[in-house]
């Protein structure tokens, strides 16, 4: 048997990507040997340098370089409202709107029925012990995605909250802002309808 040669390696490395098909892999692989050396070997140690530096928050769970990330450090945010998201993605996502003080937990995914990953694959258990640890959380908003997981895992933090006596509530779904009501799409529309509120 023959072993893989590097370029083959490197083309099976980067189809480890999401979104990244054979196509895409020898695209930015080829980009970067032929055209792009020194910025193939500063990608290469940026990722060394994250993956030996960079760990979870030990407080929500998110990617961070200290034991503690720069949210959970801040006594400014409000310690009664935890915000529940699937990914440190979705998090940054959140804060960027500039809206919401309060704090986070990050799962590091989803509820997985089908695929068997339920509540002990995902971040569920840690949840659950620092809900029960952290007396000043009084508000769990679930803003986890709204697809079929997403919404699983939604339908289980609510449960899990509401079992703790605390107040829960989810992201509402809308008319994107902007946006010409003909050319939205119906589930969109119905869940608009279904979750409006006074004006």
């Amino acid at each position: 048997m023959v072993a893989a040669s590097r370029l083959e390696r490197l083309l099976a490395a980067l189809q480890r990507l999401p979104g990244v098909g054979a196509r895409s892999a020898a695209r930015m692989a080829y980009h970067l040997l032929q055209h792009d050396r020194d910025g193939a070997l500063a990608l290469a140690q940026a990722l060394r340098e994250a993956v030996e530096g960079v760990r979870h928050c030990a407080s929500c769970h998110t990617l961070c370089e200290q034991e503690v990330c720069a949210t959970c450090a801040d006594p400014a945010r409000d310690a009664s409202q935890l915000c529940v998201v699937e990914t440190p993605a979705d998090q940054a996502a959140l804060e960027r709107t500039g809206t919401y003080r309060g704090r986070y937990f990050v799962l590091m995914g989803r509820l997985r029925p089908l695929d068997g990953l339920g509540p002990e694959a995902s971040g569920v258990r840690a949840l659950l012990q620092r809900l029960q640890t952290d007396a000043a959380v009084q508000e769990l908003i679930l803003a986890t995605s709204f697809t079929a997981e997403g919404e699983a895992t939604a339908h289980v933090l609510a449960q899990l909250g509401r079992s703790l006596g605390l107040r829960v509530t989810r992201l509402a779904r809308g008319v994107p802002l902007g946006s010409e009501l003909e050319f939205v799409d119906l589930g969109t529309i119905a869940h608009a309808l279904a979750d409006r509120r006074p004006t």
